[in-house]
């Protein structure tokens, strides 16, 4: 369900978010609202049942960051050694 907010704000606040909401191709202002006040209450959203597919949340938080960087790592090397 959807319901309508008047806010009053600055201006040259409502022309930025503007601009930025134009740069960026299939968005609107109130999404960039609603996404901000989301993020302000954030453990709300976390008590909601995951939206993602199962398979996909599977796989979240499967690629740790120090592997990523060891890849990282080995890879500069690996290019190093063939390049020398």
């Amino acid at each position: 369900m959807e319901s309508k907010l008047t806010l009053k704000l600055a201006t040259g606040s409502i022309n930025r978010a503007k601009r930025y909401v134009h740069r960026r191709k299939g968005h609107s202002l109130s999404k960039l609202v609603e996404h901000y006040f989301d993020s302000l209450t954030i453990d709300d959203i976390k008590s909601k049942p995951n939206p993602l597919p199962p398979i996909v949340s599977g796989l979240a938080g499967i690629a740790k960051r120090n592997r990523l960087k060891n890849m990282k790592d080995e890879y500069t090397d690996y290019l190093i050694e063939k390049y020398k």
